[in-house]
């Protein structure tokens, strides 16, 4: 047992680093009383939450980052000397995906970097035994897909196993389950374009390859993730962004199903939210209300006076227009904006750095709002949950039978609706937990998202109306079926009428509070251009600044089309005809989930055989 001691150099040297932390102290002197493997493995177990939350008290300890990820690499070699750990869970990461390829290539990276800082599962003949990713493409284009699957082939190379899971495929599996009885939960299967089918449809037909892939002789955890999200954490060092490997996510996510009778386990991002900007533009608004007030009584010239630290970082929904509506406080404080120039500059360049930004808000980018990662002990933030978050989300095999519902009208807000009838059903066996993934709306060589559904560019506009459209009759359902769920659907038969009559008023509230703020948007836009059009502000005549500024009048004239006189969505809500339509599809639907609960057991029964 000496021997095996003597090989626990990192764990050593992190407890004797932080040894005068209470919480230590006591692990460090149970190493004389080790007698066995097992023994030692289960002192790992008790060291690691300990040394991570010594190395996130008050600000993260970057130094400790390596020694950290190789004590994991020294545990994972202890684990393979003992059988008893041969049974951890495997992982199956699936990243439906279209249109992204840089978007993919960076989630892969992390994916691969995860693993090989790590090494969870350990590797055998070059490859990791633990992790594998499937990729469901829904490209449009040839040139994406064939991307797509070449990044599959180049990472599979490297030691990760990827599989690509291509539209043809995606057909075959279809037409091998009478997908006709399915169309509401993974759409037609004889359409012409045969791509672009939304994320809900491309995951429900990526549930039928899942259980195809499960090896019935190894304990597997299913793992959604979005191709725009990376496995890391951002968190201010020194005041400034850092984006780091700083989580064993498979490591943690083993332990938390092995000791808690769990079936689904949803997490969040930090970095971008994870909503539309549909319902973000007052509150950006209001920061940028309140640095324009702030820039224009700072010396141009002068050392840039954004670097002060973020004093909301809570994950508090902060960006969100209507974040009462989810149980979150209406936010009343404005956000500094904190300036991401690293080398020395003034307030014109901070100026300059922030108009720069602006368009990317378009594509779901927040600049004051960003969410940081908050640490706490993993197995302390475990609860209840009542929302998926379909771009980080957890499952046993056997909840392949929890779908995507009403995937077909292509809403948003399809993880909240999951949520609430995971809820109804599992109770505590559905949670969530802080394992967030940094999420990034946009990529950098191009200044915008690759693919963004119902956002349309076209040149200086930008309309939103598609994605707002969605957002909208997304909220409609979500609240539609919260009122349901509490009346005791889907297990009561509730009848059309009621259903009916819960949409109707679901509508007229939404309309409401969405004009509410549509009136405030305006007001707050149309301070923004007086303010920014002051002759005596020092912006205002200077010529070197007409990029910026014309960044600004864009920015200004988008929120415009979007939210003004005219703007296509106050159209769409308040037009009896669409609203009719929707109430009728959503009903429709409503009333249907329970044939759908039916046809995709079928449909389970017969891709099993």
């Amino acid at each position: 047992m000496n021997n095996s001691i003597n090989t626990c150099k990192i764990l050593k040297k992190l407890l004797n680093k932080y040894k005068n932390i209470e919480t230590i102290t006591p692990l460090l002197f149970q190493f004389d009383s080790i007698k066995d493997i097992t023994e030692l493995i289960n002192l790992y177990q008790k060291c690691i939450p300990a040394i991570e939350q010594a190395m996130w008290h008050e600000q993260f300890d970057s130094d400790a980052l390596s020694d950290y990820q190789h004590l994991f690499i020294e545990l994972e070699d202890l684990l393979a000397n003992n059988s008893t750990y041969d049974s951890r869970h495997k992982f199956i990461i699936a990243i439906p995906v279209a249109d992204r390829p840089q978007h993919l290539q960076a989630c892969l990276r992390s994916i691969f970097t995860l693993c090989e800082k790590y090494n969870y599962g350990g590797q055998q003949d070059g490859q990791f035994t633990k992790i594998a990713v499937l990729i469901s493409d829904d490209s449009k284009h040839l040139e994406n897909k064939i991307e797509n699957k070449k990044l599959a082939e180049t990472f599979s190379k490297k030691g990760l196993n990827v599989i690509y899971f291509g539209q043809d495929e995606q057909k075959e599996i279809l037409h091998s389950i009478n997908y006709q009885k399915t169309q509401n939960i993974t759409g037609n299967a004889e359409s012409e374009h045969f791509h672009h089918k939304g994320a809900s449809i491309t995951r429900n037909i990526t549930y039928l390859k899942l259980q195809q892939l499960e090896d019935k002789h190894e304990k597997t955890l299913f793992y959604f993730i979005d191709s725009d999200q990376e496995f890391k954490v951002n968190t201010l060092i020194n005041g400034k962004n850092e984006e780091l490997y700083a989580l064993n996510y498979f490591y943690h996510l083993d332990i938390i199903f092995s000791q808690n009778n769990i079936n689904i386990l949803t997490g969040k991002v930090v970095g971008d939210p994870p909503v539309s900007p549909s319902v973000m533009a007052g509150t950006l608004l209001e920061d940028l209300i309140y640095f324009i007030n702030k820039i224009s009584k700072l010396e141009p010239d002068k050392a840039c006076g954004f670097h002060d630290k973020i004093k909301n970082q809570k994950d508090d929904a902060s960006y969100h227009d209507m974040a009462e509506l989810f149980g979150f406080k209406d936010s009343k404080s404005d956000h500094d904006y904190h300036c991401t120039i690293s080398k020395p500059h003034n307030n014109t360049d901070c100026f300059m750095g922030f108009s720069n930004k602006l368009k990317n808000f378009f594509d779901g980018e927040h600049p004051t709002r960003k969410t940081y990662y908050q640490h706490d002990d993993i197995i302390n933030t475990i609860k209840p949950a009542r929302t998926i978050y379909t771009g980080n989300y957890i499952f046993k095999p056997d909840c392949l039978k929890y779908f995507i519902p009403f995937a077909n009208l292509k809403l948003r807000m399809a993880g909240p609706v999951l949520g609430r009838l995971l809820k109804s059903e599992l109770g505590e066996k559905f949670v969530s937990a802080n394992l967030p993934m940094l999420h990034k709306r946009t990529v950098s060589t191009i200044g915008q998202s690759e693919f963004r559904p119902g956002v349309d560019h076209q040149d200086a506009v930008i309309d939103l109306s598609g994605e707002f459209t969605r957002q909208f009759f997304g909220d409609v359902m979500l609240f539609s079926i919260i009122e349901l769920t509490n009346q005791g659907y889907p297990d009561k038969n509730i009848s059309r009428t009621v259903i009916f009559e819960t949409i109707n008023k679901t509508v007229s509230s939404m309309q409401k509070k969405y004009i509410y703020k549509r009136n405030e948007i305006l007001l707050k836009n149309s301070k923004l251009n007086e303010l920014l059009n002051k002759p005596e502000y020092w912006w205002s005549n200077n010529t070197d600044l007409s990029s910026e500024k014309s960044n600004f009048k864009n920015f200004i004239n988008n929120i415009n089309y979007n939210f003004g006189k005219g703007a296509s969505i106050y159209i769409i809500i308040n037009s009896i005809d669409v609203i009719n339509r929707y109430q009728q599809l959503i009903a429709d639907a409503i009333m249907e989930y329970n044939f759908d609960i039916e046809n995709w057991q079928e449909a389970l029964t017969r891709n099993n055989i």
